[in-house]
């Protein structure tokens, strides 16, 4: 049990020295990661019908 408890000190320890980011910044990176997340999901998705339409086109007759 002193096991136990000697880990759950050393991570607070440990989590008392990490630099957390402020909300402001959180806010910016949550709005870059939906953005890009978005824009790849529109790119794959035009990529997907350009193929599908060559496929129909050419190869399915």
């Amino acid at each position: 049990m002193t096991k136990v408890v000697d880990f759950i000190k050393d991570v607070k320890i440990e989590l008392s020295k990490v630099n957390w980011p402020t909300k402001d910044q959180m806010v910016k990176y949550t709005l870059v990661v939906l953005s890009l997340s978005f824009a790849i999901a529109i790119f794959l998705g035009a990529w997907d019908w350009v193929l599908q339409l060559i496929l129909n086109k050419f190869v399915i007759k």
